[in-house]
């Protein structure tokens, strides 16, 4: 019977020597489309002589939003009063399978490729002249990177990590219109297009980090 088997293989696994989970966190900062903070848990040897462990990371970047404006144009109208002033930030999550490997003065390193979320806002406002907006995107990408630690005792490590991610569908949301690399576009401004609107806002597809902290485990 089916059952059956799924029960003996279930009794199996079970009676298997449960492998020593090794969990370890990680606090770094460095370059992310500007000033980034990333904080990370990963959980290795999570089966038995397999490399292999999950990393669960959240992070904050502080950037120039971009051009005030080419945003007012593209978002907004065709206006130029008023002082501007731009602000911008970006919270990421990202879920990644880790391979590790030994290299040789590290430990911790290896390779790692998952998904990841990304919120970002980039707030205009125009002293004197009327306009506060904020444009905004959240996406879904995916990203890959290298990893490791130097030792500094037998708990703490300088760790560090670089990485690229890839996120192959935006939308820029600003005021009541926005604008999509899939071409996508609501309520148009004077025929401008996502290339105009990638022009004017800070926010790539692709997105390159190097980062540098400390990691305890």
């Amino acid at each position: 019977m089916p059952y059956r088997r799924l029960v003996i293989v279930v009794l199996a696994l079970a009676a298997r020597p449960a492998a020593a989970v090794d969990l370890s966190w990680s606090a770094l900062a460095g370059y992310q489309d500007g000033m980034g903070l990333r904080l990370t848990g990963t959980a290795a040897h999570l089966v038995k002589d397999v490399p292999v462990g999950l990393a669960f990371g959240a992070g904050f970047a502080s950037m120039d939003p971009g051009n005030a404006a080419a945003a007012r144009r593209v978002f907004i109208n065709d206006a130029t009063d008023g002082t501007p002033q731009k602000s911008g930030y970006a919270w990421d999550l990202r879920l990644d399978a880790v391979w590790f490997f030994k290299v040789a003065h590290l430990t911790e390193s290896g390779a790692f490729f998952g998904a990841r979320r990304s919120v970002f806002a980039g707030r205009f406002r125009y002293i004197g002249g009327n306009e506060d907006f904020t444009v905004e995107s959240t996406a879904w990408g995916v990203g890959l990177g290298f990893r490791g630690a130097i030792p500094l005792s037998t708990r703490w490590s300088l760790a560090f990590a670089a990485g690229l991610d890839w996120f192959p569908v935006l939308t820029l949301y600003g005021h009541d219109a926005s604008y999509s690399s899939n071409g996508a576009i609501v309520n148009q401004r004077n025929n401008y297009t996502w290339a105009d609107a990638s022009s004017a806002i800070n926010r790539p597809s692709l997105l390159p980090s190097l980062m540098v902290g400390a990691s305890w485990r």
